[in-house]
């Protein structure tokens, strides 16, 4: 296992403020958040992302706020619908007066997001969303994003893939922008690594309606050496059952996105597939300093172990909280000037926003999957840094429109 490098103020951050005094918050007005997110669509990742978000705004607030003035959420639930999620944006800054927006898990509704703000002028820290078109082809001077992109975390797969003696593949993800991305960088990217592979068979169930019979059944009937995975959630497992059930994995290699998070692979239970090449968040078995602080903190909250849910909302928040004391202003122009190329110290290192396409430079664990004592987890794990994984400022200049 690789170690992830950590400095100083990562480890003496927003982790370690949790014991710090409560500074004259009676007095000061709160700095207002407006965090949209899919509550009810997505709950697997957004209830730990929910616990971990109120952890980190305590532990900012015990610590004195943002130059004496305390951190509030207005949380609304976009029910997977960007119309519900561009709406709520709406009543977040007239009604609430909040100072910026965050949130998003689906890549549509980080979308209409994104397009908000630029329409409105308002700051967007993206938290999920994966797709690659929020920071490239729809990217604006008002929306950032903090997760590893589909891009980056394909470029990570592709890595080993690469190493694989299969040369024939089939594919398979959700019918929407993510998926779609995933399976065009993937295709692409190994394409370019290992020019005599070829691609035999896509599928494209649609989100959360996958027929995973169907679906398994047309993978095999074109008799792939390995198989690229995209699903994920209740897609994954009903896809994981039937393909166990048919033998579709049987001497293949399987190549998959998101798998490795705990709150995929915990569902599966004793059925977590084995020797899966994942990205994901072995949250056990990392033990730098920042992250044991984060994860003992957020065990005692909350009586529950963190999933990657967790650690995306509360770097979100950690991210917002740096944003705030450097630029020391709630004026949005002002907030995303000081957005471009900042710094904070996260749970899994020392991160940074960058200025040319406003992607963060937050990393994944790639590693294999398997069982112990009746659960999936990651073996053989590494921590790839995002930055690393990312195009030049040339190539994004290609994939980004001004501004």
């Amino acid at each position: 296992m690789v170690g992830i490098g950590f400095g100083r103020r990562s480890v003496l951050g927003g982790v370690a403020a949790l014991a710090a005094p409560k500074v004259g918050r009676a007095q000061a007005e709160a700095l207002k958040i407006g965090e949209i997110n899919s509550y009810t669509a997505q709950p697997a990742f957004l209830q730990p992302y929910r616990q971990a978000w109120t952890l980190a705004v305590e532990q900012v607030n015990a610590a004195g706020g943002i130059h004496g003035r305390p951190l509030q959420t207005v949380h609304r639930d976009d029910a997977g619908k960007p119309e519900d999620a561009v709406r709520h944006a709406g009543e977040l800054i007239n009604s609430e007066k909040v100072v910026l927006l965050a949130g998003g898990f689906l890549s549509n509704v980080g979308l209409a997001l994104g397009d908000f703000a630029l329409q409105n002028k308002r700051l967007f820290v993206a938290s999920e969303p994966l797709t690659d078109a929020i920071v490239w082809s729809k990217g604006n001077r008002y929306t950032f994003r903090l997760r590893a992109s589909t891009y980056m975390q394909c470029a990570m797969l592709v890595e080993e893939a690469a190493k694989l003696p299969a040369k024939k593949w089939a594919l398979v993800a959700p019918n929407y922008e993510y998926g779609q991305s995933a399976v065009r960088w993937f295709k692409e990217l190994l394409k370019a690594a290992k020019p005599d592979v070829e691609f035999v068979a896509e599928q494209f169930p649609a989100l959360g309606r996958i027929d995973a019979g169907a679906t398994v059944q047309a993978l095999a009937a074109s008799s792939p050496e390995a198989i690229f995975n995209v699903t994920f959630g209740a897609d994954l497992t009903n896809f994981v059952r039937q393909g166990a059930t048919r033998g579709l994995f049987e001497r293949r290699a399987v190549v998959s996105l998101l798998t490795g998070e705990p709150e995929y692979l915990d569902p599966l239970g004793d059925e977590a597939p084995e020797g899966w090449i994942v990205t994901g968040y072995p949250w056990d078995q990392i033990n730098t300093p920042a992250h044991t602080l984060f994860r003992d903190a957020y065990r005692r909250r909350f009586n529950d172990y963190p999933r990657l849910g967790s650690v995306v909302g509360y770097d979100t928040v950690q991210a917002i909280a740096a944003l705030l004391r450097k630029a020391n202003t709630t004026e949005t122009e002002k907030l995303v000037d000081a957005m471009k190329g900042l710094n904070f110290g996260s749970v899994f290192g020392d991160v940074s926003f960058r200025a040319q396409d406003h992607q963060s430079t937050m990393g994944a664990f790639v590693g294999k999957t398997v069982l112990r004592n009746g659960r999936g987890t990651m073996v053989d794990w590494r921590y790839a840094d995002g930055a690393k994984y990312l195009p030049s400022d040339a190539v994004v200049q290609t994939l980004r429109p001004a501004g």
